[in-house]
């Protein structure tokens, strides 16, 4: 398979990432045979480095580097904003901060575990409200929110956690979020995948221009937001950012 290339110079690319696709192989890869470091490395021609990541679930924009050297020197002097928008379940505040410590999650496969919680804040936009036919609870009808979110900290899961923890947890989270509320809107959307997309980079280098990049939605993603109304909302909010 080939991914989207949303831009490219002398030095970084940056990649539009296909949901359910884990970046590189690591320990969690049960039966994966594509990986995306290695998809684009094929597709480039050359080695790649990855500078920003993205869980095997969530789509969009992410950059890699074409050497370690840029590594370093791109987390020592570059500004990267990054913007993502998620469905999540419930009415959402119209806005705010989530200002709320995280403790990394248990990795089986360390023999020494980080326990400390971790400071961690997300600031976030509801941009658009809803309802569906779907019964939850003893209610017939689900609520859902289109929200974007922006990061100060970059913990594991992030925004995941943050909106489970808030009770609007993203649509199609297996981890953090409802099972039989996944399943029932995967059904009412013919989707499969989790709602989570990195929709926007703003990449600032010493003395260069500011660089706004947009990663165009997937079918799946695109498709919901559509079937709710909002993806004029969408895109107007996403172009006022770029």
């Amino acid at each position: 398979m080939s991914v989207e290339i949303l831009y490219q110079n002398e030095r970084f690319a940056v990649v539009n990432k296909p949901p359910k696709m884990l970046v590189h192989k690591t320990e969690i890869a049960n039966g994966d045979t594509e990986f995306l470091l290695q998809t684009v490395r094929d597709q480039l021609g050359r080695k790649v480095w990855p500078l920003t990541r993205l869980d095997r679930g969530t789509s969009g924009a992410i950059i890699f580097v074409f050497s370690p050297e840029d590594v370093a020197f791109f987390n020592a002097n570059a500004s990267i904003e990054k913007f993502y928008f998620v469905v999540a379940r419930g009415f959402a505040p119209q806005e705010g901060t989530i200002d709320h410590a995280l403790r990394p999650p248990v990795d089986p496969y360390l023999r020494t575990q980080k326990t400390e919680p971790q400071a961690a804040v997300s600031h976030f936009k509801t941009i658009a409200f809803g309802e569906v036919p779907v019964p939850l609870g003893k209610y017939d009808k689900t609520r859902l929110s289109l929200i974007r979110l922006w990061l100060e900290t970059g913990r594991q899961h992030q925004i995941r956690r943050h909106l489970k923890w808030l009770a609007h947890p993203v649509i199609g989270d297996a981890t953090y979020g409802k099972g039989n509320l996944n399943r029932a809107l995967y059904e009412y959307f013919g989707i499969f995948r989790m709602l989570l997309h990195c929709a926007l980079l703003k990449i600032q280098l010493p003395g260069a221009a500011s660089l706004a990049v947009q990663a165009p939605l997937d079918d799946e993603f695109k498709n919901v937001l559509d079937r709710m109304g909002w993806l004029e909302n969408y895109k107007a909010d996403i172009d006022a950012l770029s």
